[in-house]
């Protein structure tokens, strides 16, 4: 890494109106830290904020474009929420320009830009093409723009959970085959756990986008150039993507560069999905959640068993074919081993086969109804693999859990387990090596 930017200085001030949105920024200064970093420090003055905005930042050299990714880019980008001094830190060791030598005219545009609902990623389409990447609004959503949705969904034990979710997003199969659908969801801090477990305090301090569905056979198939893994294989487009470990999705300890979360943070193996997700798209901070993130957006600001906000939805059910831990709430969230995973010969039930369509086994994602941030499928269908390895959790600000183990984290239950498995709470664990017909994935990207 060669990059030697000299200390340079710049400014640009940028305003942005749209309905009651009203930003500006000035007093832009840019300055290298070299000779001892060569991190720049984009220091800016937010003013007017009436609402939280995103910082869209773009490089130039003299009248020449510098490449800034967003993955070199760190500080006050993502919902910026407050008038005053801000930082961004750039750091051009990860970017296109390393070994441009020094960038003499260099300066920046600082454009405050308004927080997407929903981020669209064209998985047919290549790293830089054209609309590869599409954000939803959420004044264009609720204008009609993007089809249906609705707002205020659920009903946390009595309260409200604002929010406004697009509903048609799980009508259109391009957003479940060629196209992958995020959900943007903001900081916060929940309860992880209870309900019979132990309860801890979780506070996540950067926003994320998470996997509005888990990823699907046919996602997978267009990263993985038409390689086709899973167990469910008739009608298999639109059906979450199963049999495949988290080694595939992400390397393994003896990859090269090795790969073991949280010791290497988010490196992924080059040949993994993930790595070829992130040559495919640029976006190079597409990983797993963790359990504490995962489990934040399954409850969506819910405190109940089930993200449905219904304070009665216990797990224990009655007793149906000679099964128990049947749950009216759960059938009505996602699939499980009772509403239609396992399949009923009349006398008994068993599990499905490759040879079952969709009505059994793994369903159709978005089949059934959104929790209160517009996610499908989180209780149930398939186990989605975290970044964790299986250890005990702990209270805090963004918790990596343990720093080693033989088993990773799985969270939500699947087609094969009865409704106890599904909880909100509920932890699995699995070798990492392992390819399992009920185990499979959601991505997430967690903001700077």
């Amino acid at each position: 890494m060669t990059t030697t930017m000299k200390m340079i200085l710049g400014s640009f001030s940028a305003c942005l109106a749209v309905g009651a949105l009203a930003a500006e920024v000035s007093q832009v200064t840019v300055r290298q830290r070299w000779p001892w970093s060569r991190l720049v420090d984009i220091d800016y003055v937010l003013s007017d904020v009436t609402q939280s905005v995103d910082i869209e930042v773009s490089g130039h050299n003299g009248v020449n474009p510098v490449d800034v990714p967003a993955h070199s880019l760190s500080g006050d980008l993502y919902g910026v929420a407050s008038d005053g001094l801000h930082r961004i830190v750039w750091d051009p060791t990860v970017s296109g320009c390393t070994n441009q030598g020094v960038l003499a005219k260099f300066s920046v545009t600082l454009t405050p830009t308004p927080i997407p609902l929903y981020m669209i990623v064209d998985l047919t389409k290549t790293n830089g093409a054209a609309d590869q990447i599409q954000y939803v609004y959420e004044s264009d959503l609720t204008n009609g723009l993007w089809g249906a949705w609705v707002r205020n969904p659920v009903t946390n034990e009595g309260a409200v959970i604002e929010s406004v979710v697009w509903t048609g997003v799980a009508t259109n199969d391009l957003y479940k085959t060629d196209k992958l659908v995020l959900r943007r969801v903001p900081a916060g801090s929940y309860t992880m756990g209870g309900q019979g477990y132990t309860a801890y305090a979780m506070n996540l301090t950067k926003g994320m986008y998470a996997g509005v569905f888990e990823v699907t056979q046919k996602q997978w198939e267009l990263v993985m150039t038409g390689e086709k893994p899973s167990y469910f294989s008739k009608d298999y487009a639109a059906r979450p993507l199963e049999s495949r470990s988290y080694n595939d999705i992400r390397g393994a300890t003896n990859s090269t560069p090795a790969v073991d979360w949280p010791a290497t943070d988010r490196t992924v193996a080059p040949g993994s999905f993930l790595g070829k997700l992130r040559d495919r798209t640029g976006l190079a901070d597409f990983d797993l959640p963790t359990e504490a993130q995962w489990e934040y957006l399954c409850r969506a600001g819910t405190t109940t068993v089930f993200n449905d906000g219904a304070a009665s939805a216990k797990y224990e059910g009655t007793v149906e074919n000679n099964n128990g831990n049947t749950n009216g709430y759960l059938a009505a969230l996602g699939r499980y081993a009772w509403d239609g995973g396992k399949y009923w010969y009349g006398d008994s039930w068993e599990n499905a086969t490759s040879a079952f369509g969709p009505t059994n086994g793994t369903a159709v994602v978005g089949s059934y109804a959104p929790n209160a941030w517009g996610l499908y499928d989180t209780h149930g269908n398939v186990w989605e693999w975290c970044l964790n390895w299986y250890g005990t959790p702990v209270s805090g600000s963004d918790p990596a859990g343990a720093v080693s183990g033989s088993f990773r984290v799985g969270r939500g239950g699947s087609w094969y387990h009865s409704a106890s498995y599904c909880r909100s709470p509920y932890r699995y664990d699995l070798a990492p090596s392992s390819r399992s017909y009920f185990f499979g994935l959601r991505l997430f990207r967690t903001l700077p």
